[in-house]
């Protein structure tokens, strides 16, 4: 495997000839960087790690261990063909060849021998027609995100205050969505054996907000027992489940919408055990929907973790330890497996989100506000557009970088202009932990521009910072002039500001 530079397109190379490879490393690797497989199993196990980062596969048919239809027909069952074009190059160009290749999803088929200058102009093709199929489906998802926004505000809304009103952290249902995803995207990673798909991940962590909007159903001196519970409260706290599901089966206009199905078999079955000893069915192994599955060991973690009015929070650790030793029920085996290697991931983002917990009851009446602010007239929104428009324009013929910050939660907004100048996402989370950002602006200078903002006052909320960025892999003179932004009880939310580049250093 050659240098790999994280900025450069990356293309995988499978072949069991390593003349072959040397070949088209030779033609492609002043452009791209290359990584190398020698037969199609330890292609997989390129994609399943690198698949995100991967912009194209050259693919032989004739290999040992796993030959390229193989490599192809897992592409396929794990997705990674609609996002990573392959390429096939082989000496076999038979027509039956041909067509089952094009079958299982490739791009383009070379045959051998083959000419540099046609490889060379076929890759950058492909390239460049996934890379613009990609910002036309970010384009749609932007669209879809506008229309799908409110129907995600009201949910939240209504599982935050089953949460307020149960006298949980207002970070519960935040924790069980993320968890959820996290884990999705890892079982995703271990087995095609459910057959998610990136939509069914967003669909299912999306319903997993409503997964106790039952309790709203249960009476206050039992919801917020301290104690420990009678069995005759505790069979009325067992029908939550059933209560949330009626509630969601009600809704018949909607029953064939994919959210009500999925959060139905959440809101019913997410307490539910692998081995049959849970409620309110007693369901067994894979009777139980995996969404229930998923979100059912999302919510144990996340209350394991948590402080209640019956309990202390356990740490990371020792709630790992008794989810794993079974002491919180039977969980299905493959998941405790997505748990274990996904505890990283999980213990960072509950740390993160347990220093917001304070904010919560704010953020609510913040995000109601928001919603209120949607009735706002067509002229309004559409002297908003023109706006955006104006800052657009002005931030894409300047040489300056606008952003917006925002504390709760920890993101940098670029403009989109911006952001594709320096090869950088739109919306940065938790930014001192970003490496491409870090690799532009260090993170000492980035703590310190936080510093100083944090200082300022309503009163006073300008500041003008000098630092040093890595630009085009120069150092560059950079002043930063930032307006703090404060909340209606004078507490430091964000900022917004423009990075202006004042030449090399």
């Amino acid at each position: 495997m050659s240098g790999v530079d994280k900025h450069r397109q990356k293309v995988l190379i499978v072949d069991d000839s390593e003349m072959n490879r040397n070949i088209l490393s030779e033609i492609l690797g002043g452009e791209y960087d290359i990584i190398e497989a020698e037969n199609g199993a330890e292609a997989v196990n390129i994609l399943r790690k690198e698949s995100v980062n991967i912009s194209l596969v050259l693919l032989d048919i004739v290999m040992p261990v796993m030959d390229g239809y193989g490599v192809l027909a897992v592409m396929n069952s794990r997705h990674w063909i609609d996002d990573v074009p392959v390429i096939m190059i082989s000496s076999d160009n038979s027509v039956s060849s041909m067509r089952r290749a094009y079958e299982l999803g490739i791009t383009e088929f070379i045959s051998r021998p083959f000419d540099a200058l046609i490889v060379r102009h076929r890759v950058v093709n492909t390239i460049m027609l996934y890379a613009k199929q990609k910002r036309l489906v970010g384009m749609v998802a932007d669209q879809i995100y506008e229309k799908e926004k409110d129907s995600s505000l009201m949910i939240n809304i209504l599982s935050h205050i089953v949460e307020f009103r149960n006298g949980e952290s207002g970070m519960h249902v935040l924790n069980v969505q993320m968890f959820t995803e996290i884990l999705l995207r890892q079982l995703v990673r271990q087995t095609d054996k459910y057959n998610i798909s990136k939509a069914d991940i967003s669909l299912i962590g999306k319903a997993s907000s409503l997964h106790d909007i039952g309790k709203i159903s249960v009476p206050d001196h039992i919801l917020n027992k301290p104690g420990r519970l009678t069995p005759e409260e505790f069979e009325i706290m067992k029908n939550h489940s059933v209560a949330g599901a009626s509630m969601l089966e009600e809704l018949t206009l909607y029953q064939d919408e994919p959210l009500v199905k999925i959060a139905y078999q959440i809101c019913r079955w997410h307490h539910e055990r692998y081995d049959g000893r849970g409620y309110p069915d007693g369901l067994k192994g894979e009777e139980i929907p995996i969404s229930a599955q998923i979100v059912a060991l999302a919510d144990v973690y996340d209350a394991l973790t948590s402080e209640r009015v019956y309990k202390k929070a356990f740490s990371h650790e020792k709630s790992m330890e008794m989810i794993m030793n079974g002491e919180c029920g039977c969980f299905n085996p493959l998941l405790l497996e997505c748990l274990k290697a996904a505890s990283e991931a999980i213990e960072k983002v509950k740390a993160h989100n347990s220093d917001e917990n304070e904010k919560q009851r704010e953020n609510l009446a913040l995000e109601l506000m928001k919603y209120e602010e949607l009735s706002a007239s067509e002229e309004t929104l559409r002297l908003l557009d023109y706006e955006r428009m104006k800052n657009d324009f002005f931030a894409s013929v300047s040489n300056e970088l606008h952003f917006e910050y925002t504390t709760s939660p920890s993101m940098i907004s670029l403009y989109p202009n911006n952001s594709n100048m320096l090869d950088i996402s739109e919306l940065i989370a938790y930014p001192v932990d970003d490496e491409r950002l870090t690799s532009i602006i260090s993170m000492d200078e980035i703590k310190k521009l936080g510093i100083l903002l944090k200082h300022t006052s309503p009163d006073s909320p300008v500041v003008s910072y000098d630092c040093k960025a890595c630009l085009n892999n120069e150092i560059h003179n950079i002043n930063i002039i930032c307006r703090s932004v404060w909340n209606s009880k004078s507490e430091f939310c964000g900022a917004v500001g423009k990075a202006a580049d004042l030449g090399i250093a």
